[in-house]
């Protein structure tokens, strides 16, 4: 009897001392987005005319994993060449992508510009779209970046057309993502002036002579990359 006293008194310090250590640790938010990376977009997004790893948003979390910044899988993307603001907004609802991820990075807007579309509507679904992506980053608006509409008045392609009025209208669009970002309160990234560079440099221009280049994509990456060390901190 005294041995088995003992036994039993030893396994509840042992139960006791391992409920100790648990009590100890850290117990994960529920409400915390999990790790990942959601990109909503266009062709820009899904990388029209290069590789998968020269997206940028690929580009940009490799360069997260390199300074140890580590997201758990390589980026979601919801993308397809030719999307407006409208055809995004049917996409995430058919979709339903989960409202788990600790970073959505938002790009759209240049098809409503190519298709004449009013930059009244364009106000109207972005600002829908920002709050969506708010929602899908754990409704924390600082999770979200918005990336600015790129030139494509500077590519080949847009130099057959009028390179005055298209960089006119991106800026009016840009206006317009700009204002409802900042009212948001979430983070915004300027490619606009890094794409007007492929002006001068024809390695920023992808093989298509329309988008951008891995290169390029490069470019935005490293502009994104300090923000989202500071999200994943």
């Amino acid at each position: 009897m005294p041995q088995i006293k003992l036994i039993m008194i030893v396994i509840i310090l042992v139960l006791g001392w391992g409920a100790a250590l648990y009590a100890g640790r850290p117990v994960r938010d529920a409400r915390r987005p999990a790790a990942g990376y959601l990109a909503l977009g266009d062709s820009y997004t899904i990388g029209e005319s290069v590789g998968p790893a020269d997206r940028y948003p690929q580009q940009v979390v490799e360069m997260l994993k390199e300074s140890d910044h580590l997201l758990c899988r390589d980026p979601d993307i919801t993308a397809v060449t030719g999307w407006t603001t409208g055809d995004l907004l049917e996409a995430i609802s058919a979709i339903k992508p989960a409202s788990a991820h600790q970073v959505v990075s938002l790009l759209i807007g240049v098809n409503n510009q190519y298709q004449g579309r009013s930059q009244a509507e364009y106000r109207e679904q972005f600002t829908i779209l920002l709050q969506k992506a708010i929602g899908l980053a754990g409704n924390n608006p600082a999770h979200v970046l918005v990336l600015s509409i790129p030139d494509y008045s500077v590519t080949p392609f847009g130099r057959t057309r009028d390179t005055a009025l298209i960089a006119a209208q991106i800026d009016s669009f840009n206006q317009i993502n700009y204002g409802v970002a900042m009212a948001c309160k979430v983070n915004y990234i300027d490619v606009t002036a890094e794409s007007r560079r492929a002006a001068l440099d024809t390695a920023l221009v992808a093989g298509d002579g329309l988008h951008f280049s891995g290169k390029e994509y490069g470019h935005w990456a490293r502009l994104m990359e300090p923000v989202m060390k500071g999200i994943l901190q």
